[in-house]
């Protein structure tokens, strides 16, 4: 199986590749959640005992990568996927007296305010955040000086200033790339509400073929992979880079 054999990069991703390629393959969602949890992590101090709000968990691969890795208390918070689905992968993992798994809403979430020392939210994003409200009232859940870090898809240039959502991502994503925004205009965006510190805004070093890495693993892993990721594939092979990435944005709470 090369494409499984690829996905272990220990030069680029010595966490990420402790873990099987076929297992984080089974919980995909999207482009590899422990590449963008890993990199966007090198700008967040977690630190063990840290509760954590993993926003837009999916099916709980970044919040074993949490709880393993860092030795914090997790809430796995997900609107698509049921909780006991979730919690069965946390128990397989041996990390259910670290996560816990609960259905939220991203614009109601059923927690205490300023509850968690750092909210972390990987390819999840872009379909609840993009609003002008939504910072300030994600904001009342995290303590005050706590951490914020999303990975979410990007792109090299706004598409308002490119007028048009370029064809070959049009034709795979539709309308859903207009949020898909700019680190710059992430960094505007969060700072403009002088609410946060923006600690790093940056794109990902080469997202494109990394995702174009893991949606070829999809293809050759999946029984009827090929037919859910060939568009990806031929999207991104056709970008090439030009203006597909993954934004990567950290923040402290003023």
């Amino acid at each position: 199986m090369t494409a499984l054999n690829d996905l272990v990069r220990p030069d680029r991703y010595p966490r990420s590749s402790r873990y099987d390629p076929a297992w984080l393959l089974g919980l995909d969602m999207g482009p590899n959640p422990l590449w963008l949890l890993e990199d966007l992590a090198q700008n967040l101090d977690l630190r063990p005992g840290m509760r954590i709000l993993d926003l837009g968990s999916g099916k709980g691969a970044t919040s074993v990568f949490l709880a393993r890795e860092y030795g914090v208390q997790v809430v796995a918070a997900d609107l698509w996927i049921a909780p006991g689905e979730a919690a069965a992968v946390f128990a397989e993992a041996g990390v259910s007296d670290r996560v816990e798994a609960v259905r939220a809403e991203a614009h109601a979430l059923p927690f205490e305010e300023e509850s968690f020392d750092a909210i972390v939210s990987v390819d999840a994003f872009e379909y609840f955040g993009t609003a002008d409200s939504y910072l300030p009232y994600l904001l009342r859940y995290l303590r005050p000086g706590g951490q914020l870090g999303m990975a979410t898809p990007a792109m090299t240039r706004e598409i308002r200033e490119l007028g048009t959502i370029p064809p070959h991502i049009r034709k795979v994503v539709g309308w859903e790339a207009a949020a898909w925004h700019t680190a710059e205009w992430w960094r505007f965006h969060w700072e403009i509400t002088e609410l946060v510190k923006v600690t790093s805004a940056r794109l990902q070093q080469d997202a494109w073929q990394d995702w174009l890495l893991w949606a070829r693993a999809g293809a050759e892993h999946h029984p009827g992979g090929r037919s859910a990721n060939q568009p990806v594939i031929e999207m991104l092979t056709a970008d090439g880079g030009a203006f597909l990435s993954f934004a990567l944005v950290t923040a402290h709470k003023n």
